[in-house]
Order: C-alpha cells, then sequence, then structure tokens
C-alpha cells in the first residue's frame, strides 16, 4: 500500500495529483477545529473560575463587613427580622 503513494519531488507532495486545495483545505480546517476544540473549553474554564474567585471575594468582603457592624448574617438577617416583624 505505501508503494503507491510515493512523489517524486515535495512539490509533487504539496500539489497532491492536482487536488492541493481540497487537501491542504481540509487539513487547514481540521487544525482550525481541533485548536478551537481544545482552547474555547480551557478559555471557558478561566472565565468560570474567576467569576467564582470574584463572587467569593465579594461575599468575603460582605461578610466581613457585616462582621464589623455585628451583624451575624449580614442583610439576610435585616430581612428575616422585617419578614417576622409583618406577621404579628
Amino acid at each position: 500500500m505505501l508503494t503507491g503513494i510515493q512523489f517524486d519531488s515535495l512539490s509533487e507532495f504539496f500539489a497532491m495529483g492536482g487536488y492541493a486545495f481540497n487537501v491542504w483545505s481540509v487539513y487547514a480546517l481540521f487544525a482550525i477545529f481541533l485548536v478551537a476544540n481544545l482552547a474555547l473549553p480551557l478559555r471557558r474554564r478561566k472565565l468560570i473560575l474567576r467569576g467564582q474567585k470574584r463572587r467569593l471575594t465579594v461575599r468575603g468582603a460582605d461578610a466581613e463587613r457585616a462582621g464589623k457592624h455585628g451583624d451575624k448574617a449580614g442583610w439576610e438577617v435585616s430581612l428575616a427580622a422585617e419578614g417576622a416583624g409583618e406577621e404579628q
């Protein structure tokens, strides 16, 4: 089988027997899809982790601020207290 796939020169190899455009465009599309399927999930993961880190930082700052003011759970306590006052 390998004896049938021989080229006399490198230029003949790149010409692909007159089908160079079709053959190399398929290889190029495959490379683009391969890179996209590897890079896009990694980028998405990075964005998700960055968002989660930002949310945790905000929550930590809110909890610290609530601790300084003497609130145990921040705004949740005040909402519960308002709700309890309305029921009575």
